[in-house]
């Protein structure tokens, strides 16, 4: 094999490649030996016509094109790998052309990983917004633990406000059923408003098992038109009927269900947790901000390979968290109006953003020396078998030190990003829109 000309423009290489006969012949008769079982020639057996008499009537290079696949991951390692071309994706064979004394010339065109030239990344202005956690955040999280410890309790009484009626209900327009105004089982909070003015009150003083007829009339502006303004009966059973137990929130409650003597050691606590959950929320956003920041100032040619092979790992990821619903990709896609090529074109822009951070980030991580040292290497495997629970043989199985010390690389670039980058109050607007957020 000879390497004639290698051509690079764009994050694309065309390497021209001169092969000898002697190789092509090698992949000419493997390509032949796979496809003669399945020729059959007059005055042969199907699978023994001889590669000569096949050659003579459908041409002598019948196999060339098939045999250069036979041999392209040998002509694959000589012209590029070989050739310190840093290639991405699938490579192509554009051009083949076949000499008279057998020696065949290919164009491979290929994508290379991008060049990229960086724009500032360090000492980035930065949007950072202030945490802070609320009264009615903390009084929430203490009704949340409220709810959690509270009791049921059967009533054998009649029912009054406040109290949860199991029931069974049918509504009826003159006589006639009508469409969703059935169920069983329903557990009804009465006095919740859930249901038509003057349902509930009328289920009030009603005791277990018993039947009851009740008169209503549907608000004029009532979401079913057919049934708005209307009068109508339910039969209504009362089939159990419950109150909840919501203990008082005061020092017991805190004694009760925490390590706390008090309700504002409690509170503080709360509020303590809350502000830390929402300070690593923002440090997250902080950095995804300042990393996007960096890429978009650096100057490349993006492959789209690589956008490609990042749309193949979202697509790959939403699948797998969609199989915990009981969910195929298809039946997703269906289920929002659209199918697979959609949903790759929805995923798109943030693959190509995300295939701008990683080179932008590759890049920083050579520019800047960065180094893992094989103590940081084995301590990520101990985090990693930590995290899921395996032993870290099993992991260092899984997962390759490679993978390992990349990741523990892109740590360190993202860090020399962010750590440098210097945090500015967000825009008015912005302010707006975090506080709607919240």
């Amino acid at each position: 094999m000879n390497v004639k000309q290698i051509e690079k423009e764009n994050s694309r290489a065309k390497i021209t490649v001169e092969l000898e006969k002697e190789l092509m012949e090698k992949g000419a008769n493997q390509a032949y030996l796979k496809a003669r079982k399945d020729i059959q020639l007059p005055g042969f057996r199907k699978g023994k016509a001889p590669r000569k008499l096949i050659e003579s009537i459908y041409g002598a290079h019948v196999f060339y094109e098939d045999g250069l696949e036979e041999i392209f991951p040998e002509i694959y390692q000589f012209a590029v790998k070989d050739q310190d071309l840093n290639a991405v994706g699938q490579p192509s064979v554009v051009k083949m052309d076949i000499a008279d004394d057998g020696t065949t010339t290919i164009v491979v065109e290929t994508d290379l990983y991008p060049e990229v030239t960086l724009g500032q990344y360090k000492g980035l202005e930065v949007e950072r917004v202030t945490a802070s956690v609320s009264e009615e955040e903390v009084e929430n999280e203490l009704n949340r633990m409220a709810e959690n410890v509270s009791s049921t309790e059967t009533l054998d009484r009649p029912a009054e406000m406040g109290d949860t009626a199991n029931i069974d209900f049918e509504g009826f327009d003159n006589g006639v059923a009508f469409a969703g105004g059935k169920g069983t089982d329903f557990d009804l909070v009465l006095g919740s408003g859930s249901f038509i003015p003057g349902f509930e009150e009328q289920v009030v003083g009603m005791t277990t098992g018993e039947e009851k007829e009740i008169s209503v009339t549907f608000p004029e502006d009532y979401h079913a038109k057919d049934l708005a303004g209307k009068p109508v009966i339910f039969r209504v059973k009362l089939n159990k009927l419950t109150v909840k137990h919501v203990p008082a929130i005061d020092d017991e409650f805190a004694k009760d269900v925490s390590e706390f003597e008090t309700l504002q050691a409690l509170r503080e606590d709360i509020q303590a947790k809350k502000l830390a959950e929402k300070e690593k929320d923002i440090q997250s956003a902080f950095s995804s901000a300042a990393v996007q920041k960096a890429a978009e100032n650096a100057k490349m040619d993006m492959p789209q390979s690589l956008i490609e092979q990042e749309l193949d790992r979202k697509m790959d990821g939403f699948a797998y968290r969609l199989q915990s619903s009981g969910l195929s990709m298809e039946q997703y896609a269906k289920m929002m109006g659209g199918d697979m090529s959609t949903m790759r074109n929805a995923m798109r822009p943030s693959a190509e953003t995300q295939a701008r951070v990683d080179v932008t980030l590759d890049e920083i991580i050579k520019v800047e020396n960065l180094e893992a040292t094989q103590e940081e290497v084995d301590a990520e495997y101990e985090n990693l078998a930590t995290e899921y629970g395996m032993e870290p043989d099993r992991v260092k199985a899984l997962v390759s030190p490679e993978d390992v010390k990349h990741s523990l690389l892109t740590k360190k670039a993202v860090a020399v990003i962010t750590d440098s980058a210097v945090a500015v109050a967000p825009k008015a607007e912005n302010q707006g829109e975090e506080a709607t957020q919240e």
